[in-house]
Formats: structure tokens, C-alpha cells, sequence
């Protein structure tokens, strides 16, 4: 058996086999720009698949040497990759600045960090591991856009005739000179490889002299220049000294780009593979660097205690305690990662996750409550009784104790609501419940939650919480 069949063998007994065998004729049939930073959330929804399992199935065929998984830095304006990393450990804290859009941006890792795969050269040779030799609006699609931009061939034709006044490729040490008409629009001249970009105010009356412009691309990302001119023509003189190929390309910064651009798709955020399940059982040492500390605009915490386990250790002995809460244990693990969610760690009986969206976070609390119910009822017991609490805000992705876990006055207020629950009950905070989706998942199980002021243990303000009964 050849190492690549051994490899793709390994996939199917780790991922879900209808994923394993999806990313098998991917890789043998697929055309080399669908091989290059694969939107995986794209490819479950082309291919009927689960999410969640279309992800654990990259993750798992990244581990085995399939694919290549890269960490890209986002330009929440144009959705260009400002930056891309083999992993989160070299992802800076400080600005990334896009030249196209002329901002710096300091990265969160909700929607401004996207995850995507390519495929590895040792198991099939694409044009995108030599970038510097793809067609210069191939650059463009599978280089500098991130996967989150949805380039059909409509909009590609639209971006290279009605968006574009002119571009060329530049070799390195080359110069070059572009004969231009200047309409009294806004336009870029943008360079994608060194990041670099000019802007022209083309306004004022029309003029039939030859204006002049010069610029040099050069690895130390020169600033973004501006400069006004009148409508008419422009010899624009080229010099590239950046020792790489670049690709200058004069843009109309017009609603045919605004469109363009305004085309997006949902892709992989470094936020959801940080709650995915298998990316932390499976990526230990790829998580964080133990300086790193990463913004996140918004995260749902859910912690679990269960109730009264020191009594019930003297109640029922060692052992048929300790096999009641493995299974509590089990049940819940089970539900959290089901419900798109990742365990960051269980402190004695008690269990703190993350999830994505708050929604999940209710369902799977709702499940958990069941599931202790049905566990009770086929031991003969009212032994487990597990308190949940539930909020959502901001907070710091850190490394602690060696493993990736979060920080912030969010993570202290959801531990806190969770101390409010005497009996197998959820309580939630007021924006958790406020949210549509939430609001939604409660009216469906013909839940009313309980409004309550509570006074959390050191916690300044009074906060507002819920009981869901």
C-alpha cells in the first residue's frame, strides 16, 4: 500500500467516512485552485455535509500530512489576506495594515482570522505552492482574497473589465510604463504582493497635457501615497525593486468594486476552530504561545457543576459515586460536542465550554438537563443534579497551565451565574436571553424564563440573570 492510500486509510477510521471519502475526490479530481485555502463551511454545504464533521474530517487529515492548515490574517474592508501563518503561536497582537484600504486593523479573532487548508505538496503538486508564477488574476483570487470572498465568474469578468483600468505583471528589477485615461472617478494603483497602494482624486476639469507618475515597489511596504489629478491622461512609470514578481493593477474605486468586494460567504474563524472539539484534542501544541493574548469580540461560556457530589460520595461509596459521575461526565462531553462546542477543562466535578453562538450554548444546556433526567431514571436515582450557568461577552484567549483557556470579567461572570443554580436548573444571563436565536429555542420547548436581579460575588454591578425552568 502506497504512504498516500495508508493516509487516506488512517482518515476514514478517524473522520466520518462520507467526509473522508468527499475529501478523497477532492484531492484526486479537484482542480488546483479548489486545493488551495479550501473554505471547509463552502465545501460541507457543495457536498451535503455535516459542518462540524467536515471540520474535524480537515483537522484530522491535517494531523496525517494531507493538508497544510493556515492561519490568515483578514482585512475586515476588502477581505484581503494581510498575513498568513502556519500556526496561531506567530499570529501578532499589534496592527496589520492593508494598503488597499489604507487601515490598520488590530486582529480579533471572530471574523478577522480565517482557517483554511491546502492541500500538501507531498500529496499533490498545485500552482498555489509557487505563487509567484500564477496568472496575475489568479493571484488575486487565490493569494490575496480570502475564501470568504465569493469570486464567481461574473464577478471575476466584472473585476477585469469594468473594474480595472489596467494591470500588468512586473518582473523583479523591471520597469514599466502604463499609458492611462483617467475618468474623474477615485481610483488605486495597487500593488497585491508588496502590499502597497496610491490613491488619485481625479477631479476638476479635464485636461489634454500628459500628467506624470512614478512609483517604486519595494519590500519595506512603502505608505500609502495620495495624490489629486484632473481627468485625462497619465503616464504612471513602474519600477520594481521589490526582488519579487509584483503585479500592479490600477483599480476604479467604484461601485463595480464595491460590489465585488460586498460578495461574501461565512468561512472557518479562528474563533470557531478554537471551540471545536477535535482541533483541541487533536492540536495540543499548535494552540496558542504562552505571551499570546487574543481578542475575542464575543464568546458563549456555558460551566456545569454537579450538585451535592461530596454527599454523594458518602452516600453510595467510592465507586458508585465515581461511576455516576463518569457517566455525567460522558453525557455531557458528548452533548457539548455535538452542539458545536469545546470543553476547555473540568475542574473536579464541574466543567467549563465555550461555544460559538449562544444558541448552541441553550440547546446543549436543555440537553444536558435531559440527559441527567434519563440517567437518573435508568439507575433508579436522583443522584445527578447538574447546575448550569450560561453568558456571553468578550474576553482574552490565553495559555494557562499549559493548555489554551480564556480570561476576562466574561469567563468570572458566567462561573458566578452558574453558582446561582440550587437545583437542576439553567440560569442565563439577560443578553444570552435577549438575543432572537436564544428567544427562539425557548419558545419552541415552551419555555417562559424567569427574570431575577442578582448580586454575583464580586461583581460590582447588579446583573441581570434568568432561570429557565
Amino acid at each position: 500500500m502506497s504512504e498516500l492510500k495508508a493516509q487516506f486509510s488512517l482518515l476514514k477510521q478517524t473522520a466520518d467516512p462520507a467526509v473522508a471519502d468527499a475529501i478523497g475526490r477532492l484531492v484526486e479530481t479537484g482542480e488546483d485552485h479548489e486545493l488551495n485555502r479550501i473554505n471547509v463551511l463552502e465545501f460541507s454545504k457543495t457536498n451535503g455535509l455535516d459542518e462540524e464533521q467536515a471540520i474535524s474530517g480537515f483537522l484530522h487529515a491535517s494531523r496525517l500530512g494531507l493538508f497544510d492548515l493556515t492561519w490568515n490574517v483578514l482585512c475586515p474592508g476588502c477581505s484581503g489576506v494581510l498575513d498568513a501563518h502556519d500556526t496561531l503561536k506567530s499570529l501578532r497582537s499589534d496592527d496589520y495594515h492593508c494598503g488597499l484600504c489604507a487601515c490598520g486593523y488590530e486582529p480579533s479573532v471572530d471574523e478577522q482570522v480565517e482557517v483554511a487548508f491546502t492541500v500538501s505538496p507531498k500529496v499533490r503538486r498545485i500552482a498555489a505552492h509557487d505563487p509567484n508564477t500564477l496568472p496575475l488574476w489568479e493571484y488575486y483570487k487565490q493569494v490575496f482574497w480570502s475564501s470568504g470572498i465569493d469570486l464567481d465568474r461574473g464577478s471575476f469578468a466584472a473585476l477585469t473589465e469594468e473594474v480595472a483600468l489596467d494591470a500588468l505583471e512586473l518582473p523583479a528589477g523591471e520597469r514599466a510604463v502604463l499609458s492611462l485615461q483617467l475618468p474623474p472617478q477615485f481610483i488605486i494603483a495597487f500593488e497585491p504582493v508588496t502590499h502597497s497602494a496610491h490613491f488619485i482624486d481625479v477631479q476638476g476639469e479635464p485636461t489634454k497635457e500628459r500628467q506624470q507618475l512614478s512609483l517604486i515597489y519595494n519590500k519595506s511596504h512603502p505608505p500609502t501615497g495620495s495624490i489629486t489629478m484632473r481627468p485625462g491622461p497619465l503616464r504612471l512609470s513602474l519600477d520594481n525593486q521589490a526582488g519579487v514578481r509584483t503585479l500592479p493593477t490600477v483599480f476604479i474605486a467604484a461601485d463595480g468594486l464595491h460590489a465585488m468586494l460586498g460578495r461574501r460567504r461565512p468561512f472557518l474563524t479562528a474563533k470557531r476552530m478554537l471551540s471545536n472539539q477535535t482541533f483541541r484534542d487533536v492540536f495540543k501544541a499548535d494552540n496558542l504561545d504562552i505571551d499570546q493574548r487574543l481578542k475575542i469580540t464575543s464568546l458563549t461560556f456555558l460551566f456545569t457543576d454537579l450538585k451535592g457530589s461530596t454527599a454523594l460520595y458518602e452516600r453510595v461509596g467510592d465507586l458508585v459515586a465515581f461511576d455516576l459521575v463518569r457517566a455525567h461526565f460522558r453525557a455531557l462531553l458528548e452533548i457539548i460536542s455535538s452542539e458545536k462546542g469545546a470543553v476547555v477543562k473540568t475542574i473536579g466535578d464541574a466543567v467549563m465550554a465555550t461555544f460559538v453562538k449562544p444558541e448552541h450554548a441553550i440547546v446543549a444546556g436543555l440537553r444536558m438537563r435531559a440527559a441527567m433526567d434519563a440517567l437518573n431514571a435508568e439507575r433508579g436515582t436522583g443522584d445527578l443534579v447538574v447546575k448550569i450557568g450560561i453568558h456571553e461577552g468578550p474576553c482574552l484567549a490565553v495559555m494557562l497551565n499549559e493548555r489554551q483557556d480564556y480570561f476576562g470579567q466574561t469567563v468570572n461572570i458566567a462561573a458566578r451565574v452558574q453558582g446561582l443554580a440550587t437545583s437542576q436548573s439553567i440560569h442565563v444571563t439577560g443578553g444570552v436571553v435577549d438575543t432572537p436565536e436564544v428567544s427562539a429555542v425557548l419558545q419552541k420547548h415552551a419555555i417562559k424564563p424567569i427574570q431575577k436581579q442578582a448580586a454575583l460575588r464580586g461583581i460590582a454591578d447588579k446583573v441581570l440573570v434568568y432561570e429557565i425552568p
